[in-house]
């Protein structure tokens, strides 16, 4: 088995957090063994009990404070979590949407009463997390999104559909964005909380049928006048929402980067081995010079974004990580992605076609990571303003 390892961030030298990362790596090995995970390909999705099962051995909120409940970790322990799943394979296991998405918001936006009320259970597994933005005819462009949440009485009635939602058929806490005062545009956009089990007119829709990522759960949910009270709207103050979001856009953009270099690096191992095993013409597939030149050319492009990556993480922990990185880490990060990914599925010839190899695998899941989180286009947009 070949071992190409990228640069690691300088505080994998910490040996608390070296620790940390044994501990996760041995979790998660046996929780989640490949027959599991092949199981969830089978069902479309994780199954609620893995999420307990998590919580339980203290690996939700792992950067929350221990005054709601959390360890009183922080974003490096985020990022270890992120990367141990990633390589072991866990792709429809959205730790990084509970962990490094929702979490935040209730940490960093909510009111003091809302951290205490929701937070210990996101970190116990008693709640999944689901963020519902994207709509059917609202994907990057947040501003346009056509779900309300008008006042009526002392609480909202949420109307509306959102699409593309990350654990849609099991999440229980929803973090909705919607528009509060339709006539304000970004400044009547708020972000409120529904916990289905408390709720009426809730529908989960269809689980998509997705090219890549089988074993992640992806929705469409639908809001029919359903009632929350005004307790849940996050932060307590109306207007609030799209301020909220592009705060924490860019810790969520940095994230898709990570788990691209762990992608690239997974990839680059799996062609070294299938190109020194594989013959033709009486040689090793490796031995050809276009082998070794596009391989060299791989490697280059990982360590490159790897090292850019490792920057940003550092950025991100030191809270100087602004929103034109995050941006091009996103953007380039994943633009070289997909080339590393097409480059190693062309050297594996046919087989790279076959489900059976993980670059196949990979290949698929690859794709979605220029469209998500922002497409790549909207991140040319974003990085462009700042020129």
């Amino acid at each position: 088995m070949s071992t190409l390892t990228l640069p690691q961030p300088d505080f994998m030298q910490d040996e608390e957090l070296r620790m940390f990362a044994d501990a996760a790596q041995r979790f998660f090995s046996r929780a989640a063994p490949p027959v599991r995970v092949q199981q969830w390909i089978n069902d479309g999705q994780v199954e609620r009990e893995f999420w307990t099962e998590v919580g339980e051995a203290g690996f939700l909120g792992v950067s929350l404070p221990e005054e709601y409940g959390g360890p009183g970790g922080d974003f490096r322990h985020d990022i270890v979590l992120c990367e141990t799943c990633a390589r072991l394979g866990l792709d429809g296991f959205a730790i990084t949407l509970h962990n490094v998405i929702v979490a935040p918001y209730i940490q960093l936006h909510g009111t003091e009463e809302q951290k205490q009320r929701w937070l210990p259970k996101l970190v116990s597994g008693e709640r999944v997390c689901a963020i519902a933005m994207s709509e059917p005819g609202a994907g990057s462009d947040l501003q346009a999104i056509r779900t309300t949440a008008l006042k009526d009485g002392d609480g909202y009635r949420i109307n509306g559909s959102k699409t593309f939602i990350s654990n849609g058929q099991i999440a229980d806490f929803i973090v909705v964005v919607a528009k509060t005062d339709p006539s304000k545009g970004a400044r009547g956009v708020s972000l409120l909380v529904v916990e289905t089990d408390k709720v009426e007119g809730f529908r989960r829709g269809n689980k998509l049928d997705k090219i890549g990522h089988e074993a992640q759960d992806t929705s469409e949910l639908f809001f029919d006048d359903v009632y929350v009270p005004a307790e849940n709207l996050l932060g307590g103050v109306e207007g609030k929402g799209f301020f909220q979001l592009m705060a924490e856009l860019p810790r969520e953009r940095l994230i898709i980067a990570v788990n691209s270099v762990i992608a690239m690096e997974k990839a680059i191992n799996w062609t070294l081995d299938y190109t020194k095993d594989r013959k033709a013409f009486g040689q090793s597939v490796f031995e050809f010079q276009n082998t070794q030149f596009q391989l060299a050319a791989c490697k280059a492009k990982a360590v490159v974004a790897r090292t850019f990556v490792n920057d940003c993480i550092e950025k991100a922990c030191n809270g100087t990580l602004d929103n034109d990185t995050s941006a091009i880490a996103k953007m380039w990060v994943t633009d070289t992605e997909w080339e590393i990914m097409d480059a190693c599925l062309q050297l594996h010839g046919g087989y790279g076609y076959v489900n059976e190899f993980p670059i196949a695998k990979q290949w698929k899941n690859s794709r979605i990571q220029r469209i998500y989180g922002g497409s790549n286009e909207i991140m040319k947009v974003l990085i462009a303003r700042g020129l």
